[in-house]
């Protein structure tokens, strides 16, 4: 997506900068960080790619379909480039894993920088452009918000130390390293004054937050923290392994009347011989003694979760195990992925690699499944109301557009509220549900 806010120039080169995001929210967070270089260095930023005079996009490369999508499009912009950029910049994880390639196969880009040389993206930036060598670093004191006016992420770790079979992040980004706690904290009452409510707190793995800097887990002692910025009405945490959620962590959310009821959990499988093969630090019975353990202390608790079929050696008998937990544990939010074979992953080289044709029947097979779950979950909040935040308003001006804390953005369903003209976007309003689809919901305003 392109993603930019225009900034009148006064600089020396006059020059418009675009900007492409592909990947994940952490990815984004990092562009965000990126525009707020150039906007500190007086280039006008654009929204339209085509009225770019340099134009970067910062690619991902964790699996097969991300790395074809970020190919695919710095081949538009590089044919592009010949008669209308002056410069094309590209940055990221694919960068990272295939920079040789990518210099020896597409020429018309001028500049790769990779995550390890992010320290060094503006001394490289400056030099192309401008021939000095000016030393700038990314800061989140510059970086500029592409999320809206109320909703912002904070990424609290780089990297990853799990080494899952299947992943290529730690080859890519490196190990797991957090942030210092008091810099996260600065940030994110920067965010606070700059009128965020709603605050996602990101990581490849956010339990995992502070054991390599502190020697223990300070995830549930940060959320507090947060929760004390008097700004912030909602916050939520993303991408919580099963194998480091503990009593503390819940009872933080439990009793909080910020912190979303809303567990994301990454179990990727459910079979013990899967998980192993995986890499996987937990099994099927902890995964199924947590799901439990979380509905009974926080009833109104949304779970979310995300799975990979057909890994290798994955048996029918393995993905029937997977199909009726599905159907047992009956997620909030599912979403499912067909295995993808990374260089340089242990599980690329293993035996038994499963037909991509096979692998797509599973994938359907489990979001059917799952179809039918999520909407006789949401049939259950017909006639519930909920605190929802209005973001947009339908094209056919019917209804607006808001989410609950039930609703990830950009991840979840939405719910379409019956629009009521006094009622303005980014307002905190009650909502009663009316109406369920499979994934979203229909509601009208409470006076």
């Amino acid at each position: 997506m392109i993603m930019c806010y225009n900034n009148k120039a006064f600089g020396v080169n006059y020059m418009k900068v675009g900007f492409i995001s592909l990947g994940c929210s952490k990815n984004l967070v990092v562009t965000e960080e990126m525009i707020g270089l150039f906007k500190n260095h007086n280039y006008e930023i654009v929204d339209d790619a085509k009225e770019a005079d340099i134009l970067l996009i910062n690619t991902c490369g964790f699996i097969e379909s991300a790395k074809e999508e970020g190919i695919q499009t710095i081949l538009e912009f590089a044919d592009y480039k010949e008669d209308n950029l002056k410069y094309l910049i590209v940055t990221g994880c694919l960068v990272e894993r295939y920079e040789e390639e990518l210099r020896k196969e597409i020429p018309e880009v001028d500049l790769f920088v990779s995550i390890k040389d992010y320290d060094k993206l503006w001394n490289k930036i400056d030099n192309l452009i401008n021939k000095k060598d000016d030393v700038d670093k990314l800061d989140f004191m510059n970086r500029v918000l592409t999320t809206g006016d109320t909703m912002a992420y904070l990424k609290i770790a780089e990297g990853c130390s799990n080494y899952c079979t299947y992943c290529a992040i730690p080859y890519i980004q490196g190990r797991y390293v957090s942030r210092d706690y008091d810099e996260i904290l600065k940030e994110a009452r920067l965010l606070a004054s700059k009128g965020i409510r709603e605050l996602v707190v990101v990581a490849q793995d956010t339990t995992k937050y502070g054991i390599d800097l502190y020697g223990k887990p300070r995830l549930a002692e940060l959320l507090k923290d947060l929760e004390k910025i008097e700004e912030f009405k909602w916050i939520r945490f993303l991408y919580s392994y099963p194998e480091t959620i503990d009593d503390e962590l819940i009872e933080v959310v439990k009793n909080s009347k910020k912190i979303c009821h809303y567990f994301d959990l990454p179990i990727q499988h459910i079979s013990d011989d899967i998980l192993k093969k995986m890499n996987r630090k937990s099994d099927g019975a902890s995964i199924r003694k947590l799901i439990n353990k979380l509905r009974k202390e926080i009833p109104d608790v949304i779970l979310r979760t995300t799975l990979i079929v057909g890994f290798p050696n994955e048996t029918e008998d393995n993905f029937k195990e997977l199909c009726d937990f599905v159907k047992e544990s009956k997620f909030d939010r599912l979403g499912a992925f067909t295995y993808s074979a990374e260089d340089g992953t242990p599980a690329a080289k293993f035996p038994n690699q499963i037909d991509e044709k096979v692998k797509e029947q599973r994938k359907d097979t489990i979001m059917k499944i799952q179809q039918k779950v999520s909407a006789d979950l949401l049939k259950d909040k017909i006639g519930k109301v909920y605190e929802c935040l209005i973001e947009n308003i339908t094209d056919d001006g019917e209804y607006f557009i808001g989410r609950s804390y039930m609703d990830v953005p950009s991840e979840d369903g939405v719910i379409y509220i019956k629009y009521d003209s006094e009622y303005m976007i980014n307002e905190f309003v009650k909502v009663k549900i009316t109406n369920a689809m499979q994934y979203d919901l229909f509601g009208e305003i409470e006076e």
